[in-house]
């Protein structure tokens, strides 16, 4: 089930990635810069295209139909004005056949009147024009006599329209003679001219693609000069993020974009130059703090010798010494904790610390934790034998110390330690039944020497317990997480570890010794009581909780 499971994950993880790769191509400056040239170049070359086609056509029509009605005009007036008043359905048929045959490539339909109110139709051609094709609001518009003005000195003119018979575009117009004669219509096909301007679309529409074609290519080319730039930008920031702070880019030009590098190279310079200041005073207050350590351990070994005399003879001493004495030993065993931590922290901070691996029964490991320390009543545990994992105990053990010392000293008991696995993982819960932590202290609880009251500045722990046991965790591959109980009694400590620190103790350089790794943690010496830095070995600094 398990196998199953994880290629299910691995599998989404995949798709998550490559819909994310996805999105991003399609997201990316280069495609945009892309859209964009092809949208106004598809803009412009449809408008172009429109404007041209527009024009083209009605230059077309127009042309065609001013010959044809000039002709058609002329005609009427050579031809059909020449009829009687009363003419022949011959004579106006041959008529009409003279006037279609003149060249005009229309065909011909003249209305007369064999007596008043007796029409008579000659055409040129019954089987493609007759006086049914004609449409009536032309009829009309020919028939109506117009007023004479000083603008329209003529009573009679040429009306026309374009319509469309049996699928085929056609001109028809018509006029009649002033004065009295027969009234005609012309019919000429339009379909060379829909054959042209058809030409003419497919011609413009293929301009257009190539136009898009030509705008996507010079699209790409300026999408490469600009992005090129950019991109190298982009990987120099990437090396400058992985530390590289000797990145700098080759400047060239005077446009935006090498103004652009410039400003990086200068950033560039200014934030190496800053690391190198910030790492050299590190180093120097690191050191520093190592070299005090170490020179605080002999006067502090000479002290401890001096209050274990004096704890051996605090029962025979004056009872107006023997609160001093007995205030010296324990600030004496204080200041002792507070340099092994101090020296702890410089191994972390330095990365010398290492880790010491052994497979370990977790169980046995809570349960030796809790008896060297004598919390045997005060904690319960809950955790199944057969749980091993392969961690460094003594890390573990301080680890341990500091988070039941911390829920003990600072929270309320019972204190209640659970060990659990969940997958590849450790987890190991401690939890107090106190008035838990406040939630602006939450965040703060693992710095170091953090104090949650301001009027609490000095407190009986070093202020490093619970950083240590961070530490500690992380140099596992884990770590450390404080919460509030959600029934609002206690808080919770989760320490989360993997149970093999094999591959973690590989990828930081191997396992090895890597000195003392006892935080605030201590044991308990022969006669019972505590040892020097027993009493901070679960000092937090959790001063919100008093």
């Amino acid at each position: 089930m398990r196998e199953e499971r994880d290629g299910t994950s691995s599998g989404a993880v995949k798709g998550g990635r490559r819909a994310l790769s996805a999105g991003k191509r399609w997201t990316s400056l280069r495609v945009r810069l892309i859209v964009v040239f092809g949208l106004v170049a598809l803009t412009a070359a449809v408008s172009a295209s429109g404007i041209a086609y527009w024009l083209n056509r009605e230059a077309v029509l127009t042309r065609t139909q001013e010959a044809a009605l000039g002709d058609f005009k002329q005609e009427m007036q050579n031809r059909a004005a020449a009829l009687p008043l009363r003419p022949t359905e011959e004579e106006l048929r041959q008529t009409a056949e003279l006037m279609a045959g003149g060249g005009g490539g229309y065909s011909v339909v003249l209305l007369g009147e064999r007596d008043a109110g007796k029409p008579i139709v000659g055409t040129s051609d019954p089987d493609r024009f007759t006086l049914r094709d004609v449409p009536a609001s032309l009829r009309t518009a020919v028939d109506e006599e117009q007023e004479l003005t000083a603008g329209n000195k003529h009573s009679y003119h040429v009306f026309w329209l374009r319509t469309t018979l049996r699928g085929t575009p056609y001109l028809v117009g018509g006029t009649r003679i002033i004065g009295g004669g027969p009234t005609g219509y012309m019919l000429k096909s339009l379909e060379p001219e829909r054959q042209d301007l058809n030409s003419l679309g497919w011609s413009l529409g293929v301009a257009t693609l190539l136009a898009l074609l030509g705008s996507a290519l010079l699209a790409q080319v300026a999408a490469t000069t600009v992005l090129k730039p950019v991109h190298r930008l982009g990987e120099a920031a990437r090396r400058l993020g992985e530390g590289k702070l000797d990145t700098r880019l080759r400047v060239s030009g005077t446009d935006e974009l090498a103004e652009l590098a410039r400003t990086f190279n200068s950033a560039a310079e200014s934030l190496q130059k800053k690391v190198a200041d910030m790492s050299a005073r590190e180093e120097s207050s690191r050191r520093f703090v190592a070299d005090m350590s170490h020179e605080l351990r002999t006067p502090m070994t000479a002290l401890t010798a001096v209050t274990e005399v004096l704890e051996e003879e605090q029962d025979s001493l004056d009872p107006m010494v023997a609160p001093a004495v007995s205030l010296v030993i324990s600030e004496t065993r204080r200041l002792n904790t507070l340099v092994e931590n101090l020296m702890e922290v410089t191994r972390f901070d330095a990365g010398t610390a290492k880790l010491v691996l052994d497979d370990v029964d977790v169980a046995d490991q809570v349960t030796a934790c809790i008896d060297a320390r004598a919390w045997l009543d005060a904690v319960e545990l809950d955790a199944e034998r057969g749980i091993v994992a392969r961690l460094d105990p003594r890390r573990l053990d301080v680890i341990l110390a500091n988070l039941i010392g911390n829920a003990l000293k600072h929270g309320g008991s019972p204190v209640r330690v659970s060990v659990r696995t969940a997958g590849d993982d450790l987890i190991v819960r401690v939890r107090d039944h106190g008035p838990g932590i406040p939630e602006d202290v939450l965040p703060h609880v693992f710095d170091r020497f953090y104090k949650a009251s301001a009027s609490r500045p000095r407190s009986e722990g070093s202020g490093l317990g619970l950083s240590i046991a961070m530490e500690n965790a992380l140099i596992h591959g884990g770590d450390i997480t404080a919460a509030n109980s959600p029934d609002g009694d206690g808080a919770v400590f989760t320490l989360r570890l993997p149970r093999d620190g094999s591959e973690v103790a590989a990828r930081d350089g191997g396992a090895g010794e890597g000195g003392s790794a006892r935080g605030d943690g201590g044991g308990r010496d022969g006669r019972g009581n505590d040892g020097p830095g027993d009493e901070g070995q679960h000092s937090g600094e959790r001063d919100a909780r008093a």
